[in-house]
C-alpha cells in the first residue's frame, strides 16, 4: 500500500451503527482496496486488487460467505 494510511479516506459499512468493532474500508490509489480493523486505525492493513474485493464483495452480498 503506497497510500499514507493516515491520509486515506477510510469508511464502515452504513450497518455498523457507529460500533468500535468494525472494518474499515478505503478505496486506495491505483485500484487497490485496503482494509482494517476500526479497533486499531494505526496497525496494519490488509490490500487486495480491485478484482479480489469485487469477488469477496459479491460473495457476501450474496449470502456465499460462511465460516469454517
Amino acid at each position: 500500500m503506497n497510500d499514507d494510511p493516515t491520509r486515506v479516506r477510510w469508511f464502515k459499512s452504513s450497518y455498523s451503527q457507529g460500533g468500535s468493532d468494525c472494518v474499515e474500508v478505503a478505496f486506495l490509489d491505483g485500484g487497490e482496496v485496503g482494509v482494517r480493523d476500526s479497533k486499531d486505525p494505526t496497525g496494519p492493513a490488509l490490500v487486495f486488487a480491485m478484482d479480489e474485493w469485487e469477488a469477496f464483495a459479491a460473495g457476501a452480498g450474496s449470502g456465499k460467505l460462511r465460516r469454517r
